[in-house]
């Protein structure tokens, strides 16, 4: 998701809860802010299932590099960032509705370079640079639906930042960051609580960027300078396993899913790149279309 990314409730595995599942998604997925030669407010999307290249959707309230964002499946909701300082702010938009965004509330501490996911109610921002570039292991959340000022919710396993994060709908999962490092920790989402080791992605890095499917998290790209795609069993804790490449080596880029197709945008370099995977099946990534604005430092989520 981040560096985020927005995910509904998988508790059946009967066909219509597969299917709700999707719908929870959504088929849109939106790319808001970055960075190339100035702070960008650029939000733009794409259809996920078809590949294309994005249309515009609006603007941030605030031009800013390094948000995270996550989503309820409607609201998307974009966190923290650097616009030439250390930012607090959350705005949102209404994923069906292309407009500007509109303020939401602010974090529990301004900061950016951190990770975002969601169950489909809270959305969660962990760790993250702060002031004097100090390294954060705070968790803080809202209620996606009802915009608010953020709540501590734990303390990730470790401080860092540059790092990215996927749900399953129950488990919020956040892989890598500074170091580099191959830490994979996860909380409970609906439960308020430290985070727990779950295992260890097959490549330390940071500046990557999560997504998930409601079964599998994947984990794409990074610093030092990697096409590497990873992928976790989200209910499982265990080490990462190879997936796949992204088309290019890239870093600060940002992802988001519609429950089958994973799709990571922007990134430096190669700014303007999308690619995609379909999340049940490793593999390497195929080209999808091209962002409107090429930038990175940007986030991603997705909903109808």
């Amino acid at each position: 998701m981040g560096l985020g990314t927005s995910f509904g409730v998988y508790a059946s595995t009967d066909v219509a809860a597969e299917e709700d599942t999707a719908a929870f998604y959504g088929g849109r997925g939106v790319f808001g802010g970055g960075y190339e030669g100035g702070y960008i407010n650029t939000i733009d999307y794409v259809t996920i299932a078809t590949p294309g290249n994005a249309t515009d959707f609006g603007d941030l309230t605030v031009a800013r590099r390094y948000p995270g964002a996550c989503s309820d499946g409607t609201k998307g909701v974009f966190g923290g960032g650097d616009d030439g300082g250390y930012s607090n702010i959350i705005d949102y938009i209404t994923i069906a509705t292309p407009s500007d965004a509109t303020d939401f509330g602010d974090l529990t501490v301004a900061r950016y370079r951190f990770a975002a996911c969601s169950d489909g109610t809270k959305g969660l921002w962990g760790g993250g640079h702060t002031s004097g570039f100090s390294n954060k292991n705070i968790i803080d959340y809202v209620t996606i639906a009802s915009p608010s000022n953020a709540t501590d919710f734990g303390d990730l396993s470790s401080a860092r930042y540059g790092f990215d994060a996927c749900s399953d709908g129950t488990k919020g999962v956040f892989g890598g960051g500074s170091g580099p490092t191959n830490t994979i920790d996860y909380v409970t989402i609906a439960t308020p609580s430290d985070a727990t080791d779950f295992g260890d992605l097959t490549v330390a890095r940071r500046y990557l960027a999560a997504c998930s499917d409601g079964t599998k998290g994947v984990f794409g790209g990074g610093y030092s300078n990697t096409n590497t795609i990873d992928y976790i069993t989200i209910a499982t804790p265990s080490d990462a396993t190879d997936f796949g490449d992204l088309t290019v080596v890239r870093r600060y880029l940002s992802a988001c899913s519609d429950g089958t197709k994973g799709v990571w945008g922007g990134g430096f370099s190669n700014k303007n790149t999308i690619d995609y995977v379909t999340i049940a099946s490793p593999s390497n990534a195929t080209d999808f279309g091209d962002l409107t604005v090429g930038r990175y430092g940007l986030a991603a989520c997705s909903g109808d």
